[in-house]
Formats: C-alpha cells, sequence, structure tokens
C-alpha cells in the first residue's frame, strides 16, 4: 500500500513517513499544500494523511480540489485544530477520519489500517482468502494457521493483492502502489516477486490472467484446522 503525507512540520512528517514504512507501507512526502495538492492528484495513492494548517494552500482547500476533480482516495485530517466546527469543515470537504494533534503513533496506524479495510470492503484487521490469512495489525501471514516469514516487498505484494480479491490487478498497477515516487520502477521484478510468493506459500493463490495482471480469488476453500 502507498500513502502520501503531507505535513509542513518536518519533524512530525518524518516521524509518521518512518513509523508507515516500519509498518510495510511505501510513503511519499509533501511538506506544503501546493506539492501536495499535485502528488495527490497525479499518483494513485491508497490513502493520504493530510494537515490542515498547511503553507501555500491549506489542507481543506486541497481536500476540496481533490474531491472536484473526482479523486476518492480515502483522507485522514491531522490537525492541532481540535474545534468541533474544524472537524465538521474536514468532514464536510471529504475528510474520512480526523486525529487531533498531539497523538499516539499506534492509533495514526491502526485508523490508517481501518481506513484501508473499509476502503477494500474487509471488516476486521485479518483478511482470509483460502488457506492463507493476512493479519494487518501484526504484519504477519499464515498459511493453514502456520506462519510464513515475508519480506517486505513480498508482504507489500501479498497485502495489495489480498485488499483486492476478485480482481484483475496490473503489473503496472502494483509498480506504481508499492514503490515510492523515489523509486527506479520496473515492473518486470513484480514477476519475480509473484513467483517467490508462489514458492512460499505452496498454495495456488495467486492467478496469472494473460495479458491482464493477477488475481487472487476469494472463492477458495477455507484454512484446514
Amino acid at each position: 500500500m502507498r500513502l502520501l503525507v503531507v505535513e509542513d512540520d518536518r519533524d512530525i512528517n518524518r516521524q509518521v513517513v518512518s513509523a508507515l514504512e516500519e509498518a510495510g507501507y511505501v510513503a511519499d512526502k509533501a511538506f506544503d499544500g501546493e506539492e501536495g495538492g499535485y502528488l495527490g492528484e497525479s499518483e494513485p495513492y491508497d490513502a493520504i494523511i493530510l494537515d490542515m494548517g498547511l503553507p501555500k494552500a491549506d489542507g481543506v482547500s486541497v481536500l476540496q480540489k481533490w474531491r472536484r476533480a473526482g479523486i476518492k482516495t480515502p483522507v485522514i485530517i491531522l490537525t492541532a485544530r481540535d474545534r468541533w466546527s474544524d472537524k465538521v469543515d474536514g468532514f464536510d470537504a471529504g475528510a474520512d477520519d480526523y486525529v487531533t494533534k498531539p497523538f499516539h503513533m499506534e492509533e495514526l496506524l491502526a485508523r490508517v489500517r481501518a481506513l484501508l479495510r473499509r476502503a477494500a470492503g474487509h471488516a476486521t484487521s485479518q483478511i482470509a482468502c483460502g488457506p492463507v490469512v493476512l493479519d494487518t495489525r501484526s504484519g504477519r501471514v499464515f498459511v493453514d494457521g502456520n506462519p510464513v516469514k515475508l519480506t517486505s516487498h513480498e508482504y507489500r505484494l501479498l497485502s495489495y493483492l489480498m485488499h483486492h480479491t476478485g480482481r484483475v490487478v496490473s503489473r503496472a498497477e502494483l509498480t506504481e502502489h508499492l514503490y515510492d515516487q523515489d523509486f527506479d520502477r520496473d515492473s518486470n521484478t513484480i514477476e519475480v516477486f509473484v513467483g517467490r510468493l508462489r514458492k512460499k506459500l505452496a498454495v495456488d493463490l495467486i492467478q496469472t490472467v494473460r495479458g491482464l495482471g493477477y488475481l487472487v480469488d476469494p472463492t477458495q476453500p477455507p484454512p484446514r484446522v
């Protein structure tokens, strides 16, 4: 999953980006409303953390512009403003959640997980597909109840596919959502990671749809107990 953090306080920006990366996400950053607004319009993020009091363009204005342009990316407002009227303004502008500074990083991460789950139509932190269970809270993967050790790239790839079960995901889409904007993207590496995942999972979970991409079928039988 690829996220954008738009926060002008460089210490907070760095801390949030580091926490997201440690949790297994890819995170881009911006420090003002102008740059953040451009990235939010031009890059396919899975979620955005947006400060309200930004230089050059305030967060509410940036969010309103995104929504008018038809951009439906889930957004968490992150701000020091705690008046109820400010919260109403944020939600009316199109925010999906609201976190007030100072905040606990674990709470922000939990809200990010919940936002991504809801956007993909999942109700809990565990996403099951056949014998494979992905625990988004712990960042662990199980097959028939047994833990499977994955690299960070393998986990991100599996997580994206399992968040989008029942839909063919192209290699280009995976590349856009698994790497940050500064990474030298090569969709051929996706094929390598899919091959590694198939070997480690040792189940027929990820299907190749020739000429289109990859599919995780949600109708597979459940884990053996």
